[in-house]
C-alpha cells in the first residue's frame, strides 16, 4: 500500500483519503440570494448588520440573525455581516455600522445566504432561490439555481423559473 500511495497525484491521493473519511471536509454552497437590490441606506452609528425588508427574505429564504456575504457592485467591495430585519414591503436594504462605509446610497448589491454539504452527491437535492430586483427594490424575478448529475459523474446547471415562483 505504501508504494502505490507515493505514485498517486496530488488530486488522487486527496479524493482516496476523502474517500476513506467521507466527513473530512465540506463544501460551502449557495442557499439563497437576493441579486441587483439597491442600497436605501447606510447609517455608521448603528450596531453593526444589515436591514432587510422581511418580505424579501422570506421570499429567499434568508433568516434574521443569518450571516450573509454582501458584494458591492458598484465597487467591487465584499463583506459578511448578519441580518435583521426591517418594515415588512419597505424594500428596505440598510447597511449598518462599519459596513456603511463599504456601500453606499443607491449601490446595487448581491446578498447570499450560504450552507455547508459534506457529499457532492447532496447538490442535486439544493434548489437555491435567486430574486432580481428593479426600480424601489421590486422584485423582478424568482429564479432557482438546479444542478443535476449523470451516471458517469458529469454535473449540470441551469437556471429555472422558481416552481409558483410568478411575481
Amino acid at each position: 500500500m505504501g508504494a502505490r500511495r507515493a505514485e498517486l497525484s496530488p488530486q488522487e491521493r486527496f479524493h482516496s483519503e476523502v474517500a476513506l473519511k467521507p466527513h473530512l471536509f465540506m463544501i460551502k454552497i449557495v442557499r439563497a440570494k437576493l441579486h441587483g437590490i439597491r442600497v436605501t441606506g447606510a447609517d455608521l452609528d448603528y450596531h453593526g448588520s444589515i436591514t432587510l425588508d422581511p418580505v424579501h427574505c422570506a421570499m429567499a429564504g434568508i433568516l434574521p440573525l443569518e450571516f450573509v456575504h454582501i458584494w458591492n457592485k458598484s465597487n467591487g467591495a465584499r463583506i459578511e455581516t448578519y441580518v435583521i430585519f426591517g418594515e415588512a414591503y419597505s424594500g428596505c436594504c440598510v447597511l449598518n455600522g462599519a459596513a456603511a462605509r463599504i456601500c453606499q446610497k443607491g449601490d446595487e448589491i448581491i446578498i447570499c445566504a450560504s450552507e455547508y454539504i459534506v457529499d457532492p452527491s447532496e447538490l442535486v437535492e439544493k434548489t437555491p432561490k435567486l430574486l432580481t430586483f428593479g426600480e424601489g427594490n421590486i422584485v423582478r424575478e424568482i429564479l432557482e439555481y438546479s444542478v443535476g448529475s449523470t451516471r458517469e459523474g458529469k454535473w449540470s446547471f441551469t437556471v429555472r423559473e422558481a416552481a409558483g415562483g410568478g411575481v
